[in-house]
């Protein structure tokens, strides 16, 4: 980390090399805000690498990150981005994540993916609620971190205000354990007056590290450099030492003993691959024409020398298909295949391409695997049990595929030729079939309503849907039974264009979007009564039924209720279950809007028949007029479906987020603290009211409140939202 005295041997550009030994990789994903510097920050790591070329090209031309067509046109990542580069002979997987809070499930899966995280912060926007959030989740599985600073080319930005920012934003338990690895140096200040970074300095070396010619030349600081740095190092070293192992350190260190550089260095890299020291350091990209940019060769140091093997991964949850435990030891190469889809996407030239997180065992190309999916049936997925064979095994770098003979545990690989594999699902041997515990997803709350825009993208719009929900699982794709909509639930407006245009672009599907309809019922206010008359004589046969009910109202969630109350034989024994048969399917229809009836209970008192022209199908019609009658001449009640809302928002937005959900209708339950800083608000709201809730809160909370929603019941609607809706529906009130 800027005190080590070894060559660097970066990896040629073009060249894919099977990792043979899980100590000789190392897993990282980028996490931060969308605009913070990820994708470029990547690029500068694979340039100083050697991965790329000096214009941040890889051998086709693309860029590394960002490659997809449509973060090309929409101007940011949208999915998740593997490049990996190598350093001192260790393999370096980097996960690039979307910043943008509509594409938090590439995030999850990045994580998931990863051993350790390098959280991004543009020195010009600070940190932002969200970034905080996945810190905090991070810090409860005890995930390893540290943090970069970029865009120090700012006019505003000044290091050592982000580094107490930091502090004070990851940093709650325990401060001195966000702290500063290097000190950046600037140049002589431009006619604008703005000092340009043109260097690091070491502060457990006492190095400095000149990056203005466009490589990293080594020297010494000069007088007046030092006591700036011994200020900033004497704080480092504590830090140090109180997460050291050895518990003399920190006494002999304050009774004046000096500690050897390689000691601390080497109580730096335990404690930040322990998780309990979180170093912040400075990064840019490189210039036109340079080879490094600054701070990445203290960057790959830091992720090569602290950051943990993929042995320290803690072994995510492993069941038989059955559900009984198997227990197994964390990253063995000769075990039991285990491995997880974390992303998935089609190429249209090669299909589905399946990226993959070995976590026991060793994969190898053209071998029959177990595929297990389970757990999304909720999300439009079905549970499935499949064995398939394997394609060609490959390191994906840009657009390209560069193909390697295996992937052994603790690596990441493209899988090819998958058809059933979804993003969350297992592999494993053919003959010893496993299921690794699924990571958790946030719920997609966005409803986006959509149809076919004609006949030719009817007959393709089904296999489209069923690719796109299969590549995303924050994705849940409904067939709305009650209001016949096809309906994708989405996490905000940015994850539903980027699945339309995907719907267009790559599966050829054009659709349109249609209002979002809720699933309203009816029911009768009042207990009302109807005389059902069906007599008709057409030559032959012809049809009689007479059916006298009585309609009352129920509590809700009772369903309907048939009643049988008719005495003398007056409607023959076997067409009872026939009027039943009839009002129930009136019932479906609805009795005034053309919503389904519920909550009511039906009694046939009285009728009439025929012993030559009475049917099942005549006393069917006459239980139906019945019902229709019984309406006409009672109020009718339109019910509108309740959700139980759970907002989880910090305590300085829940003043505005209460009274938002009461312009809502909303009815606040209850709130209780959660944490440090958090209030979990509970409320009932009308399903009409929170269609954009996902979009609303995000505005209203500056990203930084979640929330769920259950169904609770139906309940009459107001008057006035119900005579709209009648009014819509083509009824008279």
């Amino acid at each position: 980390m800027g005190d080590k005295a070894q060559t660097h041997h970066p990896g040629a550009a073009g060249r894919a090399k099977a990792a043979d030994h899980p100590a000789s990789i190392r897993n990282v994903v980028l996490v931060g805000h969308s605009g913070s510097g990820k994708t470029t920050l990547v690029e500068a790591l694979a340039l100083t690498a050697g991965a790329v070329n000096r214009a941040g090209r890889v051998e086709d031309g693309g860029t590394v990150s960002d490659h997809d067509d449509i973060e090309h046109r929409q101007q940011r990542s949208v999915q998740l981005s593997l490049v990996p580069v190598e350093w001192d002979g260790i393999k370096i997987n980097i996960l690039d994540t979307p910043g943008y809070a509509d594409f938090v499930g590439e995030l999850r899966a990045g994580l998931r993916a990863a051993d350790a995280a390098l959280f991004v912060v543009s020195a010009s926007d600070g940190v932002d609620g969200s970034t905080r959030m996945v810190w905090e989740e991070c810090q409860a599985v005890g995930m390893p971190r540290a943090i970069v600073v970029t865009h120090l080319e700012s006019a505003r930005a000044d290091f050592e205000e982000m580094t107490r920012v930091c502090a004070q934003a990851f940093g709650a338990d325990d401060p001195d354990a966000v702290l500063p690895l290097y000190l950046p140096l600037r140049g002589p200040a431009g006619p604008d007056g703005h000092a340009p970074v043109t260097g690091l300095v070491g502060l457990l070396s006492q190095k400095l590290f000149d990056y203005s010619t466009g490589e990293r030349k080594e020297s010494e600081p000069g007088e007046d450099q030092l006591p700036g740095i011994d200020r900033a190092r004497d704080r480092l070293i504590e830090g140090i030492i109180a997460e050291s192992e050895d518990e003399t350190l920190m006494d002999r260190y304050l009774g004046g003993e000096r500690v050897d550089v390689k000691t601390l260095v080497q109580d730096l890299e335990r404690a930040v691959a322990r998780g309990t020291f979180f170093p912040v350091l400075a990064a840019a990209p490189a210039a036109e024409g340079a080879r490094q940019g600054l701070g990445t060769v203290e960057l790959l140091e830091l992720i090569t020398g602290g950051f943990p093997t993929p042995f320290e991964h803690p072994m995510p949850g492993v069941t038989t298909i059955d559900g009984r435990t198997r227990e197994l030891q964390a990253c063995d190469t000769e075990g039991p295949l285990v491995a997880e889809v974390v992303k998935t996407s089609s190429d249209p030239y090669v299909g589905r391409i399946s990226l993959v997180r070995v976590f026991s065992g060793t994969l190898r190309p053209d071998e029959t695997v177990h595929v297990s999916g389970h757990g999304l049936t909720d999300r439009g997925h079905e549970d499935h049990d499949v064995d398939e064979k394997i394609g060609a095994l490959s390191t994906p770098f840009g657009k390209q595929q560069r193909p390697v003979t295996h992937a052994v545990a603790g690596d990441l690989v493209s899988v090819a030729k998958l058809g059933r594999a979804e993003t969350g699902d297992t592999l494993s041997a053919k003959d010893d079939p496993l299921l690794m515990e699924p990571w958790r997803m946030p719920d997609p709350l966005l409803p986006l309503a959509i149809q076919a825009h004609s006949k030719a993208d009817e007959d393709k719009l089904s296999q489209g849907l069923a690719r796109l929900v299969a590549e995303d699982p924050t994705m849940r794709l409904e067939q709305n039974q009650d209001t016949h909509q096809v309906v994708l639930w989405c996490l905000g407006e940015a994850h539903a264009d980027v699945a339309l245009e995907r719907l267009r672009s790559r599966y050829g599907v054009q659709v349109d979007v249609v209002p979002h309809k809720v699933s309203l019922r009816e029911t009768f206010a009042v207990k009302a009564a109807g005389r059902g008359r069906h007599v008709k004589q057409s030559g032959g046969h012809g049809q009689y039924a007479i059916c006298e009910i009585e309609v009352e109202p129920l509590p809700g969630g009772s369903g309907i209720e048939f009643v049988d109350k008719v005495v003398g034989g007056a409607v023959p024994r076997q067409f009872i279950p026939s009027v039943e048969k009839g009002v129930r399917a009136q019932a479906a229809r609805g009795v005034a809007a053309g919503y389904p009836l519920i909550d009511v209970r039906i009694t046939l008192l009285d009728g009439k028949a025929h012993s030559v022209d009475s049917s099942d199908a005549a006393f069917q019609t006459a239980g139906a007029l019945a019902l229709r009658e019984a309406a006409a001449g009672a109020r009718i009640h339109l019910l509108e479906p309740v959700a139980e809302v759970g907002v989880l928002v910090p305590d300085d937005y829940v003043g505005s987020v209460m009274s938002d959900l009461s312009s809502r209708r909303g009815r606040v339950l209850g709130t209780e603290q959660v944490g440090s800083g958090r209030t979990l608000i509970r409320a009932e709201v009308p399903e009409f009211e929170i269609g954009r809730y996902a979009i609303d809160l995000r505005s209203l909370s500056h990203g930084t409140a979640r929330f769920d929603r259950a169904y609770a019941r139906h309940e009459p609607m107001p008057p006035q939202i119900a005579e709209r809706i009648r009014e819509q529906a083509g009824e008279s009130p």
